[in-house]
């Protein structure tokens, strides 16, 4: 497990610091927030086909009146949806596409299983949604991570073994580790003096929110190997570079890497064992929405992209295609870029419509390759790769638990990703193929089949993990991220104060904007 310190206490000052076993990078990478591929088998598909008919999709115009109208049908709206129903409140689900989920979704395989092109990973301190998956009967089950892990760099292929001195730490040289210790230790020390609900009012806010993390690491990674662990880190949890990022966004996520009880850390957002990719949905994390929608019933309705939230003698009118819903209260469970998108009126305050243009998405895709048999566990690895070159930087197994076929997942992300956004997908398939046999040798380049999901061009998302803040937005607009405006609510794994990006903020996110709509109510 990893180390988990009370969130009262502040990390002791240490002579020399030194890699925890399983940071930076353990397990191969930092799972891009949780986006990851999960395999099913087709009893899995029946069952979710079952339930999905549970909501209702529009096949004409129709009107409710409810008490309150919920924009989006992913894991943050459903569990708002669920809290307020409980409640003893009615509410309508409005989601724009055919599916429950959001960016949590599961792909149908030519082999009759699914790998899922969306969130997938749940790990320790991650109550909420462990919570939630477990009464829905949803259990979860170990990542692979038997035998070495891969450090491909330079061109050279290293395998190294994880139960060692360093443990999943790629071995670079020892100038580089000690460095990237150094990092690794002052940035878990400043995290630890943001607050998780409201970053921009630590001592240092502006200080660490006008310059990039790219800034503070090329004055703080001085051993280029040093760099390119922690530029791997940074890519493989925000799928965004890091002149990108504000340094105090990057401190606020890391702090929020944790839960009421335990200070978030870098090693529990980078770690397989112990950290946030330990476990898997077994069928899928789509399940966990899936059946939250079915348990909803009609008050889902798909293919209904809200288009304008209008203010009404006393209630609010959301106009959806197909779908008119009057509402005391809204609850707007999206991305900030995707909120925007809009139309309000009255206009949303200036503080709130400038956050949404400032919080752009990261860039991300998922390509998974599938074979007959997980070739690569019987030469000794567990199918985490690291690289400092190539399309896909990181890999992870995502076979079934069985083992009955082989499943190798690759994230595509930032600079990478946009690099192939309007590739021809055969392109981009030859692109990862070559990559794998790099890490995995020739009998990588012959799959039975391929999953590409790119979600930049996913019209609903338009990117992901998550919506990033660039420096000085969250010191000049971050109390807009939750503050409601009126009657309309906000949600979404953004507006988490504990695992911002993942599916657990998203399940905290949906329970506290509840909580904020049953006060309102009375």
């Amino acid at each position: 497990m990893a180390r988990e310190r009370q969130l009262s206490s502040r990390p002791s000052p240490e002579p020399s610091p030194q890699l925890s076993r399983r940071s930076l990078l353990g397990g191969a990478a930092a799972g891009a927030a949780g986006l990851t591929a999960v395999s099913a088998g087709t009893a899995t598909a029946a069952t979710a086909a079952t339930a999905v008919t549970a909501v209702t999709a529009v096949t004409a115009v129709t009107s409710r009146t409810v008490d309150v109208a919920i924009v989006g049908a992913g894991i943050a709206g459903l569990t708002a949806a669920r809290d307020l129903v409980a409640g003893g409140r009615s509410v309508a689900v409005l989601e724009a596409r055919d599916r429950v989920g959001g960016r949590v979704v599961n792909l149908k395989l030519a082999n009759g299983g699914f790998t899922e092109g969306g969130g997938e990973f749940i790990g320790p301190t991650q109550n909420r949604v462990k919570a939630l998956a477990d009464s829905l009967g949803v259990a979860t089950f170990p990542t692979y991570n038997t035998g070495n892990n891969l450090l491909y760099k330079d061109g050279k292929r290293t395998p190294y073994d994880t139960s060692g001195l360093l443990g999943s730490v790629p071995p670079v040289d020892a100038a580089g580790l000690a460095n990237a210790a150094i990092v690794q230790s002052k940035l878990d020390g400043m995290a630890a003096q943001v607050p998780v609900d409201a970053p921009w009012t630590a001592a240092k806010a502006a200080e660490w929110d006008k310059q990039t993390f790219e800034s503070w690491l090329n004055a703080n990674a001085v051993i280029p190997s040093a760099k390119f662990l922690l530029d791997l880190a940074c890519t493989s949890i925000f799928s965004a570079q890091p002149r990108e990022l504000s340094l105090l966004y990057v401190l606020s996520y890391i702090a929020a890497a944790g839960d009421e009880s335990n200070a978030g850390t870098l090693e529990r957002l980078t770690d397989t064992a112990g950290g946030a990719q330990e476990s898997r949905f077994v069928g899928g994390s789509q399940q966990v929405p899936i059946k939250l929608a079915a348990s909803l019933g009609d008050r889902v309705v798909l293919s209904a992209p809200v288009r304008s939230v209008a203010r009404s003698t006393g209630a609010y009118v959301v106009t959806a295609d197909g779908i008119t819903v009057r509402a005391t209260r809204v609850v707007v469970a999206l991305p900030p870029p995707l909120a925007a998108r809009i139309t309000y009126d009255p206009l949303l305050p200036a503080a709130r419509d400038q956050l949404t243009q400032r919080m752009p998405m990261g860039s991300i895709g998922k390509a998974i390759a599938v074979y007959d048999t997980p070739f690569w566990r019987a030469d000794g690895l567990n199918g985490q790769a690291v690289s400092d070159s190539g399309v896909v930087r990181s890999t992870f197994d995502n076979s079934p638990p069985d083992g009955s076929y082989g499943a190798l997942m690759g994230f595509i992300e930032a600079d990478e990703m946009r690099a192939y956004d309007a590739a021809a997908e055969a392109d981009v398939r030859a692109a990862v193929l070559a990559d794998y046999a790099n890490y995995f040798g020739n009998r990588a380049t012959s799959p039975t089949s391929f999953v590409l999901q790119r979600w930049d061009n996913e019209g609903f998302s338009r990117g992901g993990p998550v919506a990033y803040a660039p420096p000085g937005v969250l010191t000049e607009y971050g109390a807009a991220l939750r503050e409601p405006v009126g009657g309309i609510h906000w949600a979404g794994t953004e507006t988490s104060t504990f695992w911002t990006g993942f599916m657990d903020g998203a399940v905290r996110s949906g329970e506290r904007v509840a909580k904020e709509v049953l006060a309102a109510l009375g």
